[in-house]
């Protein structure tokens, strides 16, 4: 069973760049100062309460952690260690830049109990890089993983399609180079017009033209298929939705979606089902089977998928079940001639 994440967010501390489309405080709903060892013990104890049972991760979220005067750094994991020595707490996470990852700063996390390290590359693309306003290269994003690794650390990446200077080629590039490093993990976050960032302005100007939901979906799935290839966890697609993201004035543009995940997913699974419908008469009636807990990732949203395949095939489904023996990638159909499965791993 995964841990409960308790999320602490740091927006914007440490950072040393001010990246076009950032703003933190709109994104996460969080102000730029450090919680207090008071507060980060009260909220794991009232986590731990409500998830008996469940082991506990600390997760700091929102700036660059290891570029944080060290001090800083200190305090906030030195509060933490009681609790991990008491088992209250299992274990700690925390998101940086790719160029504040030293070997100091590996020590420094291993010995104070750090297991999960994400990092912000968001391109391996220099252009988009450069134009984004990063301040770090691709070759430091392959450095800080390797370091990461070496020490025995879960790495996971983060990437933003659709920055400037980006393309669909360029993005799936950058993920071909950073699913060659081995993460652990992937967090996939297509980029957003936010007001008060620097892309706000070079989209107001003219300068920057947005992704469409339509385009996003559509690369992301590419995205998300790439990686399920290569057995790395996409934990998640498009950015959580919040009250202050979703506040009048706050997202100017771009191919936002409170379950934008979900319509990615939907996709790929549509890609599946047409698939498998293909050969089918027009006019057959047939049945879905779905992992445990997808079913709604199967149907899609106001069950698309399943007038999709009405439209385009002339195949009715009369029903959609769970089925605990599919992969989580699986999916079964079932007619009058029988019954077959295929994985989105044979797409």
């Amino acid at each position: 069973m995964r841990p409960v994440v308790v999320p602490f967010f740091i927006p914007h501390l440490g950072c040393p760049h001010r990246c076009v489309f950032c703003d933190q405080e709109k994104i996460a709903g969080a102000k730029g100062m450090l919680p207090g060892a008071e507060e980060m013990q009260a909220k794991i104890a009232q986590y731990r309460e409500s998830s008996p049972g469940r082991g506990l991760e600390a997760a700091f979220y929102g700036g660059t952690f290891t570029a944080l005067p060290k001090p800083d750094q200190q305090y906030l994991l030195g509060a933490l260690q009681p609790l991990l020595a008491s088992g209250s707490l299992n274990a700690i996470r925390l998101s940086t830049r790719p160029d504040a990852v030293d070997a100091d700063t590996v020590a420094f996390l291993k010995a104070m109990g750090v297991e999960t390290v994400e990092l912000g590359v968001q391109s391996m693309n220099e252009e988009v890089l450069r134009l984004s306003g990063r301040g770090h290269g691709a070759a430091d994003a392959e450095r800080a993983v390797g370091l990461l690794q070496e020490a025995g650390f879960s790495v996971g990446v983060q990437l933003m399609p659709g920055l400037p200077g980006d393309s669909a080629e360029r993005s799936l590039a950058s993920l071909d180079r950073v699913l060659s490093l081995n993460p652990s993990f992937l967090r996939i976050y297509p980029t957003l017009v936010i007001s008060g960032t620097g892309l706000a302005g070079l989209y107001r100007a003219g300068s920057y033209l947005p992704q469409s939901l339509e385009q996003a979906v559509s690369l992301c799935r590419r995205m998300l298929l790439a990686a399920l290839r290569a057995r790395v966890p996409v934990l998640r697609l498009g950015l959580q939705p919040t009250a202050e993201l979703e506040a009048p004035g706050v997202l100017l543009a771009g191919p936002y979606h409170p379950a934008f995940g979900q319509l990615v997913e939907s996709e790929l699974f549509y890609d599946l089902m047409s698939a498998m419908a293909a050969d089918l008469p027009k006019g057959s009636s047939v049945g879905f089977f779905a992992p445990p807990g997808r079913i709604s990732d199967l149907v899609g949203q106001k069950r698309r998928n399943l007038a999709r395949l009405a439209e385009e095939f002339g195949v009715t489904v009369t029903a959609v079940r769970e089925d605990a023996t599919l992969s989580r990638s699986g999916i079964a159909l079932e007619w009058s001639g029988g019954r077959r499965s295929a994985d989105l791993l044979e797409l």
